[in-house]
């Protein structure tokens, strides 16, 4: 009997059932592409995790992120998970777990920063792997249909409907208020719609809305929807916080920032999740993205590949 193990961590939580579930196989050595996708299809999170050695020695890891229909070349909760599982081990491949990570991906390499108290690890923080770009804007009647609202309640006094990345891509909108947000259902239609008019890397149509919670402008609830993606809905999407952040800190008018921005997501769905960012913006430019979150273990176990 061939077997895998695994282990699933909720992620930018410090309380176990909340945050964004992850499972992550840590030694994933003879698996192929195809039971990967398989595996990630079976758990049916918005990502699953593939630990394999890297290719460069100076690396730690080379990682694959799978979502139940394809893989991705980049994402937030994923690597916050991973490295937070990885850092529990005395070593990865044969080398010593130190204080930083360096995975390769898809998108670059990911550096992660593992956060320790009193020699235990609680939390992770990643870099996007990416610069912040910015892409075509979007109709707010778009918007407006994938979410089944009305187009007034959207903001475009920040900026309109657009496509953000920093190594995958989103739409971003403005709600006017955290009741709007709220009640926002995700239209399947709407999406195909949006999907068909759209290009956008590799993602379907991927919809980050949000809404200010109070007068501080850094503190954001925010819903992620992708139904095309076979995510109705995810509770925490760190590539879209650090997107959306990154590109918040680059419409501000001064020209050098250091700016913490907390985004809070998954509160509607019962599952809230706390995305801590810092964007650095140096002579007008984005300069750096850091997404942090604590992490929670669940659950561990076998997949059998075979009898």
């Amino acid at each position: 009997m061939h077997t895998i193990s695994y282990v699933t961590v909720d992620v930018f939580t410090s309380s176990r059932f909340e945050g964004n579930p992850l499972a992550v196989i840590s030694d994933a050595r003879g698996v192929s592409d195809a039971a990967m996708q398989q595996i990630a299809t079976e758990f049916n999170y918005s990502e699953v995790t593939f630990v394999l050695p890297p290719e460069s020695p100076e690396n730690s890891a080379r990682v694959r992120i799978f979502t139940p229909t394809m893989e991705v070349p980049f994402a937030g909760h994923p690597n916050v998970g991973t490295a937070y599982v990885l850092g529990q081990q005395a070593e990865i491949f044969g080398k010593p777990i130190g204080e930083r990570l360096r995975f390769e991906e898809k998108a670059g390499i990911v550096e992660v920063d593992l956060k320790r108290n009193g020699g235990q690890i609680k939390a992770a923080a990643i870099r996007a792997p990416r610069p912040l770009t910015i892409g075509e804007t979007i109709a707010e009647e778009t918007i407006a249909r994938c979410i089944s609202l009305d187009p007034g309640v959207i903001v475009s006094t920040t900026h309109a409907p657009v496509f953000v990345s920093v190594g995958l891509n989103f739409a971003v909108a403005e709600l006017k208020e955290l009741e709007t947000l709220a009640t926002a259902r995700p239209n399947l239609a709407g999406f195909q719609a949006a999907a068909g008019r759209q290009t956008t890397n590799g993602h379907d149509f991927s919809l980050f809305v949000y809404a200010r919670t109070s007068d501080d402008p850094w503190h954001i609830r925010a819903r992620m929807f992708a139904p095309l993606d076979n995510v109705p809905e995810d509770p925490a999407t760190g590539s879209a916080s650090a997107a959306l952040g990154a590109y918040l800190v680059s419409l501000a008018p001064d020209a050098d920032m250091d700016v913490r921005l907390t985004i809070e997501q998954g509160v509607e769905m019962g599952r809230r999740s706390i995305i801590a960012l810092n964007v650095v913006k140096s002579g007008g430019i984005v300069t750096d993205v850091v997404i942090s979150g604590h992490c929670v273990s669940v659950m561990r176990g076998e997949i059998i590949l075979q009898d």
